[in-house]
């Protein structure tokens, strides 16, 4: 651990109590994880959502060992008032960690950090540490995770008896989730162990779950042993740091000769394949409140059976039965989940998958061209605004070093298209902004734009979000060298800000990012200046369906629509010249059908051309106002 540790304050909402746990349910999972870790290394604040919370009904079912203080919104760090809560701030007030999969992963990573003796933490991160690391607007299952299964959870517990006959579609699709084959890193050397194993009609060893999970089973709060596999073995051979030997085995000749597509399936262990991690310490709460409503309700879970077996397996894993027992979680006993054998399980294939994309099919025959004509026949073109300050610069070589993109790694080339990118963005945003003015730059990466505009406009306090870690703490290094004191850095995914601003500005948001940037505008009513990029990675999501605007949704289909996306990122200095000018025309097109969007919530959107064009292939240029 280092010598000298900077306080770092996490914020926890508090709404209500229901049985033996805190609302909302991320609230719950947060102090959840903070028990299996025996993490004591913030300050926790519980912040009141009401106005008639008092001390004793908040420290009601607080773990023990947890000094917990609560606080009042108004008294909430200016930046954290800007964010929905979890959230995790340093104790100078700059820079805030928002939102539930941010701040468990912070708290799994300052874990380690403290005590690297503690691996098994560590692990809870996943393969390459990429566990719930994707967002949720664009992560089906992140969104799973963090956002639909805990709201409903929570509607599901608060629902009148009446009004909570079925169960939600959300927990229907976790089960079915964990009926699905398991993709893993290596999984074609597993699988052929498996085959190996089923060949000799031999039965996998049992893993040992260690001391405390014995304990446990002496105690009779585990009646039995899960069903041997060799999954079961790999997953609690990885929990216990141990080597699974005698499971991975090398397999004989004929096995290896054997195809990958006749090899067998592997089968989920835990909620995201045959690994513990974070998505379970999530999930687990959650499905626990459920299971003890549903018990109580005298539901019989028949119709989940893998819901079931998992919630099993998670308690014998090593330090959740004792997290547990810290938050009054009192778990349910193996007899209160056995289904009943007259019972008909439920026939999932009929459940409508809700997180299902409408995507038809990614591989399109033939060109833009028959789109492109079908929309000019209905009178519709791509067209560029002039721009409203061509020959606007910086004088860059009168700037500290550390405000230029130059000072990173950059080649000398790169950087001076970087700046001439930052020339017609900020350009803009001195135009639109006015002292006192709160500037967000969306996306921010290491802060090439929301540094500039911080140290050019010491009167508008500056916003950067960014779900990147790293990028934002380069980002805040830079703002340390210069002074800047109008600055904040916010680790979020978009959807956890819900500040108010005046100006919006993104510099090459990818794919339905600048979409999300756009929609945060609009909501706010303020102005935007965003520049898109990665156009083929535009598809429908939960939240955006495409075409967006009227006009196009008239005309284009989704799937002539995605031809003028996976077009659009044709524009490569490298490509011929023809087939770099109908990119350009899809660029337009494509970022027209947001303007148009855009101009239906009452908005001015010009779509420019950055000057020079040659500063990058992707040199659109949105500019939007409230009207």
């Amino acid at each position: 651990m280092k010598d000298c540790v900077t306080e770092e304050h996490l914020y926890l909402a508090f709404s209500h109590q229901y049985r033996e746990s805190i609302f909302p349910l991320h609230t719950s999972i947060s102090l959840f994880l903070l028990s299996y870790c025996d993490c004591k290394l913030f300050k926790i604040f519980l912040v009141p959502t009401g106005e008639d919370v008092g001390d004793q009904c908040v420290t009601k079912n607080l773990p023990g060992d947890l000094e917990v203080h609560l606080i009042s919104r108004c008294q909430l760090p200016e930046v954290v008032r800007s964010c929905s809560l979890p959230a995790v701030v340093v104790k100078d007030g700059k820079f805030c960690r928002a939102g539930l999969s941010v701040v468990l992963r912070y708290i799994i990573q300052k874990t380690y950090e403290a005590d690297p003796s503690k691996k098994d933490v560590l692990e809870l991160l996943g393969f390459k540490k990429t566990c719930l690391k994707a967002c949720a607007e664009v992560s089906q299952w992140t969104r799973l995770c963090e956002i639909s299964i805990p709201l409903a959870v929570e509607r599901f517990l608060t629902a009148s008896p009446e009004h909570c006959q079925a169960i939600p579609p959300d927990i229907l699709q976790f089960e079915r989730k964990l009926g699905e084959p398991v993709r893993v890193h290596n999984d074609d050397k597993i699988r052929r162990q498996k085959l190996q194993q089923q060949k000799a009609g031999a039965k996998a060893a049992v893993p040992i779950l260690g001391e405390e999970a014995e304990r446990e089973l002496k105690a009779g709060e585990v009646h039995e042993h899960p069903p041997p596999s060799l999954e079961l073995s790999l997953a609690f051979s990885k929990l216990l740091v141990q080597e699974a030997s005698d499971a991975v085995s090398r397999e004989a000749s004929h096995i290896r000769r054997t195809k990958t597509s006749d090899l067998p399936l592997l089968d989920h262990i835990f909620a995201e394949g045959l690994y513990f991690t974070v998505a379970d310490l999530v999930l687990f709460p959650c499905i626990h409140q459920f299971l003890v409503s549903s018990k109580k309700q005298g539901r019989n879970l028949v119709n989940l059976p893998l819901i079931s077996t998992w919630y099993r397996r998670v308690q014998e894993v090593p330090g959740v039965k004792k997290a547990a027992g810290k938050c009054n979680m009192e778990l349910l006993q193996l007899p209160e989940l056995m289904s009943a054998p007259e019972e008909q399980a439920q026939d999932f294939s009929s459940v409508p998958d809700e997180l299902e994309e409408e995507n038809e099919d990614s591989h399109f025959i033939g060109g833009p061209r028959p789109t492109m004509t079908k929309l000019m026949e209905n009178g519709i073109e791509a067209k560029f605004f002039p721009h409203p300050c061509p020959n606007w610069t910086l004088d860059w070589t009168s700037l500290p070093s550390a405000v230029s993109p130059g000072e990173g790694k950059m080649s000398r080339d790169r950087a001076l298209r970087k700046q001439q990118q930052l020339n017609n963005l900020v350009g803009v945003v001195t135009k639109l902004a006015k002292p006192g003015d709160v500037i967000v730059d969306f996306c921010s990466g290491g802060g090439h734009v929301g540094i500039v505009l911080a140290h050019m406009m010491p009167s508008c306090q500056v916003v950067l979000i960014e779900n990147k870690e790293l990028s934002l703490i380069r980002a805040k290094d830079r703002s340390d060298e210069l002074g800047l004191n109008n600055i904040w850095f916010i680790q979020a995914n978009l959807d956890y800000f819900n500040g108010t601003f005046n100006i919006g500005v993104a510099l090459h948001a990818c794919g339905v990012a600048t979409d999300m940037v756009i929609e945060h505008c609009i909501r706010a009513r303020a102005a935007f200046v965003i520049s898109p990029c990665c156009y083929g990675f535009i598809q429908n999501t939960v939240k955006f369906k495409y075409p967006r605007s009227r006009q196009f949704k008239e005309i284009l289909s989704y799937k002539e629509h995605m031809i003028l996306c996976r077009f659009a990122d044709q524009t490569a200095v490298q490509l011929p010249p023809e087939r770099r000018l109908i990119g350009k025309q899809c660029m337009g097109l494509v970022d027209l059908d947001r303007a148009w969007a855009a101009e239906e919530q009452n908005y001015s959107v010009q779509v420019i051309s950055m000057e020079p064009e040659s500063c990058s292939p992707k040199n659109n240029m949105f500019v939007g106002t409230p009207t």
